[in-house]
């Protein structure tokens, strides 16, 4: 019967009265004591039958407890699942963050109250968490842990081009800023310009925005941020990256081969990664150089979380330092025009104004042993009014223009740890991009307003796996919409046209990976299924990378993939955002403007051996359904609307040589790079971005905190298209052009320095001091060169723009 009847029947025999609580007697039934039984007998029975205690104060009141648990001494050896060895100095957490360790036979023991779960860690095994609830107090327990299988990236070298830079057995160049030496006129570790130094990457116009890989586009290139599509790559109008160097912890760059997981690109991948392997302590920096400064700082909110922001700004609004002068002569440099009947010079004149800015800001949390949550935000944002006025003829032009570029992202990324075999990725991104572009005309007095944006979201998923020590596998899931959307707003003439287009494409990815030292074989394969919502198409692109060691100095490696891309840059009319950003973003409408393709193969050997490297790799690659539109033509195909492709057939060579301290590499590349135009009347011709010959010769020297480089860069010139003069009539000029990119630029040639030294205070404080000179010979380099009529002479004019002249720069760190 209830326990409580039971209390009520003794205190009416033997005239006592309880005290309790009824929460410490409500659960209990038993059966009651004999009536016969004394008091104590009485009480002693019950204290047996239940968890109480039953306090006797002179046979007049009875005060009842719960029980207090006794302590109960817990033991146990940790012993490795594979060997049964005893595992010394395992983590042992139990309840309170109170944390223990074994001994060197394995062994633990601490006292347990009631049922508790205790967490079992150590390196290179499997973690795990156990329930003690009643074991058997004579015998320890015996706890196995699995060992952890770690896959690691295997790299082919260090060091390669510049400490920091290696070539990992997948075929991709993966750069460590915070490990960089230095190279020829960097004296920061841009990941855009520091890509530029790898064979068969290039920018005809010195711009990172600009950058052409194995003659492709830019637009071509895929750049990541932390998972994010960028959009904007650089300031200034591509002559400084948007990524700021200090910030990066990885750049993977992949010319061939990159993974299944990578899509919308039918070139190279860059992605960049900011999130260390490891929490890292706080640490500050800040730095300026001649045209902007930053601010960098990281602090651990916790042992299992931190935060971390870094801003950079121009110092256009304090200071116009002779490299900013340079920097905007190039990109707004005075053009010399000619004009061929008159021998005229078109006087212009201008006042402009620039700054841009970025920041990031990155929050980390770790929740538990397993899972960790990845905040990532970046915003970008270029802005530039000029006023300018020509006088030709007598006759006086004004223009006040406002041109605004601006990239903004945000990436969730969560990722589980399973157990040492199986971890999940999953990450939603956003990525806005806005070009702007205000342009008022006081002699036409009329107002132009154009407008580019894109808005690019999705959701991927990745599992990875890992069968054996030999062979992994991964599938994953990914959903990608973007819209882009061109505005045109016109005044005197009125015209109005706004433009949106919207793609949903979701991915399957399957990919696997066999890595034996053994057998020295290195084999990864996987496809890439996509299917676009708007077109019912699906498409499929099977990547392959696979590496054998001939010996243990000669590596053979041969990549191959199929891709594709929905989105891409074109230009409409040279003049549109005032001929500075002229190109918009626009997405395929599988019609006018295909769905872009590409495969590519290459074969590679790398030998590497008593500090002497060499790596030579012959590929092919073709890109169809690329539009005239896309490949930014200024001669008669301007504006002349049609699809085709190009074709590729390159050798890029790289001879290094490392003695103590000295480090030397020779690099050559030959690129033979054709448009195909069915339908056009020279179906064949030279692509645009062909750059036949490339070599570099560069020399670093590193040693304790000084470091120093010196490089030169030839090119042979890119194609043009030339004037037929013997039909031009100048009196009323129409252009008249031979056969597309007939001829060439004069060949290209820099020689770059630059140098960094190093030094701690006994506190721990660092200070960097960095100075670099692009062009020390001041070459004047023609990087373009064009042919134009001029309405108000009515002339023919020829338009030449050149690279950058000798430029300086000066940097200054400090750090803690």
């Amino acid at each position: 019967m209830p326990i409580k009847k039971i209390l009520f029947d003794i205190e009416q025999q033997h005239l006592v009265s309880f005290n309790y609580t009824e929460d410490n007697i409500v659960n209990y039934e038993i059966t009651p004591p004999k009536k016969s039984l004394s008091l104590g007998q009485k009480l002693e029975y019950l204290a047996k039958e239940t968890n109480l205690s039953f306090e006797n104060i002179g046979n007049k009141f009875i005060n009842i407890y719960k029980k207090t648990e006794e302590s109960q001494i817990i033991c146990g050896y940790v012993l490795s699942g594979k060997d049964k060895k005893p595992i010394e100095n395992v983590n042992i957490t139990l309840p309170n963050k109170v944390h223990i360790t074994t001994d060197a036979n394995g062994y633990f023991k601490f006292k347990k109250r009631g049922e508790i779960i205790i967490s079992i860690t150590h390196v290179g095994f499997i973690s795990k968490e156990i329930i003690i609830n009643n074991p058997d107090s004579k015998n320890c327990l015996e706890i196995l842990l699995e060992p952890e299988i770690t896959m690691l990236q295997e790299i082919k070298t260090n060091s390669i081009l510049a400490s920091g830079i290696s070539k990992k057995t997948d075929g991709s160049f993966e750069i460590k800023p915070k490990k960089f030496g230095i190279l020829p006129g960097l004296i920061e570790p841009d990941a855009l310009q520091t890509m530029q130094q790898i064979p068969g990457v290039n920018s005809i116009d010195e711009s990172v925005s600009s950058i052409n890989v194995r003659g492709g586009t830019h637009d071509q290139n895929l750049f990541l941020w932390n998972g994010i599509r960028m959009f904007q790559t650089g300031h200034f109008f591509g002559l400084i990256s948007v990524f700021n160097p200090n910030l990066p912890h990885t750049i993977s760059i992949y010319k061939n081969g990159s993974s299944a997981f990578f899509g919308e690109s039918v070139s190279s991948v860059v992605a960049i990664s900011s999130t260390p392997e490891t929490m890292e302590k706080n640490s500050f920096g800040a730095g300026i150089n001649m045209i902007n400064a930053d601010i960098y700082a990281k602090y651990n909110l916790s042992k299992n979380s931190s935060i971390e922001i870094s801003g950079r700004k121009s110092i256009t609004d304090f200071v116009e330092t002779p490299t900013y002068k340079e920097y905007f002569d190039k990109i707004f440099q005075n053009t010399t025009i000619t004009d061929f009947s008159k021998n005229q010079n078109t006087d212009y004149q201008s006042d402009k104004k620039f700054d841009f800015y970025d920041a990031t800001l990155k929050y980390v949390q770790k929740i538990g042993l397993k899972d960790q949550i990845v905040l990532d935000l970046i915003t970008i944002k270029d802005n530039l009014k000029v006023f300018q006025s020509a006088t030709t003829n007598d006759t006086y032009r004004s223009e006040d223009n406002t041109l605004q570029q601006q990239n903004y992202g945000g990436n969730l990324l969560w990722t589980r740890n399973w157990n040492g075999s199986n971890t999940t990725k999953i990450n939603v991104y956003n990525s806005a991009y806005d070009l702007l572009a205000n342009q008022k005309t006081t002699f036409d007095n009329q107002i132009v307003i154009q407008e580019n944006t894109v808005n690019n979201n999705g959701v991927n998923l990745e599992n990875n796996h890992i069968i054996t020590p030999k062979f992994s596998f991964n599938e994953g899931y990914q959903f990608n919409e973007i819209g882009v959307t061109n505005l045109e707003d016109v005044t005197n003439p009125d015209f109005y046209r706004r433009v949106k287009e919207v793609l949903r494409t979701h991915a399957l990815i399957f990919e696997g990976k066999y890595n034996d030292t053994i057998s020295r074989i290195y084999f990864k394969a996987g496809t890439r299924i996509n299917y676009i919502d708007k077109f019912k198409k699906c498409i499929v692109e099977p990547r392959i990378q696979f590496g054998y060691s001939i010996n243990k100095n000669l590596i053979l490696e041969l990549l191959g993939e199929l891709k594709s891309q929905t989105s891409q840059q074109i230009i409409d009319l040279q003049k549109d955002y005032f001929g500075i950003e002229k190109r918009r973003w626009i997405i395929s409408n599988d019609s006018t403007i295909p769905i872009q393709r590409s495969k590519q193969l290459s074969f590679n050997l790398f030998y590497k051996k008593n500090d002497w490297l060499f790596d030579i790799e012959n590929f092919y690659k073709k890109v169809t359904g690329i539009t005239t539109s896309s490949q930014g033509f200024q001669n008669q195909l301007e504006f002349v609307k049609m699809a085709g492709d190009y074709e590729v057939l390159g050798t890029e060579i790289l001879a290094q040589k490392k003695m103590n301290h000295f480090l030397t590499w020779l690099s050559y590349t030959y690129n033979h790079n054709n448009y195909h135009f069915i339908n056009y009347e020279y179906p064949t011709f030279p692509n645009n971005f062909e750059i036949i010959h490339t070599a570099t010769l560069a020399g670093m020297y590193e040693k304790n905190n000084f470091k120093i480089a010196l490089g030169t860069k030839w090119t042979s010139g890119r194609p043009k298209t030339s004037l037929d003069n013997t039909l031009i009539d100048y009196s009323n000029p129409v252009l008249v052009y031979n056969t597309p990119n007939n001829t060439n630029l004069h060949n290209f040639l820099q020689v770059n320095l630059s140098s960094t030294y190093k030094w701690e205070t006994i506190k721990g404080v660092q200070y960097k001091l960095g100075l670099s000179v692009l062009n020390i010979f001041n070459t004047k380099n023609e990087i373009n060169e064009y042919y134009r009529i001029n309405s108000l002479t009515n002339s023919v004019e020829e338009v030449n723009t050149f690279s950058l002249r000798r430029t300086p720069n000066i940097s200054f760190r400090v750090l803690f």
